[in-house]
């Protein structure tokens, strides 16, 4: 059996840390576990905008997640 190579979904990418907090909190009040990455590649690069983080969920919540968001007026 092949191993996936990417068992996780990009929901977003977003400069904009507030947004990205608040979808933190309501895909974790839902119970789904997120995963940001790029976080410290974007602070190394001095926060300018050039690399957005990205906001990550398991292929098997990534319907589940998308749904919370849309129903809380959020599109990704």
């Amino acid at each position: 059996m092949r191993a996936r190579v990417n068992p996780m979904q990009e929901l977003l990418r977003t400069n904009d840390f507030v947004r990205l907090s608040w979808l933190q909190a309501l895909l974790a009040s839902a119970g789904i576990e997120v995963v940001v990455l790029d976080t410290y590649t974007s602070v190394m690069e001095g926060s300018i905008g050039a690399i957005q983080r990205r906001l990550m969920v398991r292929d098997e919540d990534e319907e589940r997640a998308r749904r919370v968001m849309k129903e809380a007026g959020e599109v990704a």
